[in-house]
């Protein structure tokens, strides 16, 4: 299995589950809450980790109490945590996250008082012993930097690029990915109503996928060809936090098996599927290879 590097956040997640979501201005009582760690990339890589890759994670880390999830999580997981910068002062991300227990969705209000990883943290790395390096689509600037910088160092190791949320500049970012991972919120912020007209629209020769919730999957290949997945549905619909993160892991692991582009946004649908019919991202369950 391949060696892959993540750039990006982990979060503390306080999770309630409610049995309906409330109406503004109400009180409800939590039918269950837990805490848990979270973020975008260290997500994918517990779902890679799981898959049977071995996985790093390139991050900030804040020594204060809440790290302690995160960490331990981590661990849990078989990720690696040497290239993170732990710094003393501020407050690990945390997300408060509404889960309806009807419809499966997650609502989330967001808080951080961390730096970003930046790009003399990214220098350091050694990056010679990687497969495959996966970054969020954030801190554009200096993630622009590291990307430009490992592509003049290791010009075949391919990389991802996730785009979830519309952020200034971040188009910059489109031109230096191997594969694009676009997600139904940000096409939708740019006036797209479907996944095609939005895959259409962009003139990069780039792979690029762009999710959509229970209608599936699109990809465009580096030769402007759509191709569709449909969604796999679970028997219930249970959990979709982190159903775009696992789409992501699904990904990359098809490219990394040498599947084509069918075969790896089929398979990427399956797992985000298989995901939302269970709690949380233990895919211990995993029926699909």
């Amino acid at each position: 299995m391949a060696n892959i590097l993540a750039v990006g956040i982990a979060t503390l997640d306080i999770i309630n589950t409610v049995q309906q979501f409330p109406q503004e201005d109400a009180e409800v009582r939590a039918l269950s809450q837990h805490q848990s760690r979270g973020g975008n990339a260290t997500n994918t890589l517990s779902i890679l980790s799981q898959l049977g890759h071995h996985c790093a994670w390139a991050g900030v880390l804040i020594d204060e109490p809440d790290s302690i999830v995160i960490k331990q999580d981590l661990a849990k997981h078989h990720i690696n945590i040497s290239n993170c910068s732990v710094l003393k002062y501020g407050k690990m991300p945390t997300s408060y996250i509404t889960l309806n227990q009807q419809t499966g969705s997650r609502t989330i209000v967001h808080h951080r008082d961390c730096p970003e990883f930046d790009f003399a943290q990214f220098k350091q790395i050694d990056l010679q012993h990687y497969d495959w390096l996966h970054f969020e689509g954030r801190n554009i600037s200096e993630t622009c930097m590291m990307v430009k910088y490992y592509k003049q160092q290791y010009p075949q190791l391919p990389c991802s690029i996730e785009i979830e949320k519309p952020r200034d500049g971040i188009e910059q970012l489109f031109e230096l990915a191997d594969i694009l991972l676009f997600s139904k919120h940000y096409a939708e912020s740019k006036g797209f109503e479907n996944a095609t007209a939005f895959l259409e629209s962009l003139s990069i020769n780039v792979t690029a996928s762009c999710a959509w919730g229970e209608l599936g999957a699109w990809l465009k290949t580096a030769d402007k060809q759509i191709i569709h997945s449909p969604a796999f549905s679970p028997k219930q619909l249970i959990d979709t936090l982190g159903a775009g993160d696992t789409f992501n892991a699904g990904m990359i692991h098809s490219f990394l098996s040498n599947h084509n582009e069918q075969q790896a946004i089929n398979y990427a649908c399956q797992l985000a599927g298989h995901k939302c019919g269970h709690p949380g991202l233990t895919l211990s369950q995993l029926e699909f290879n």
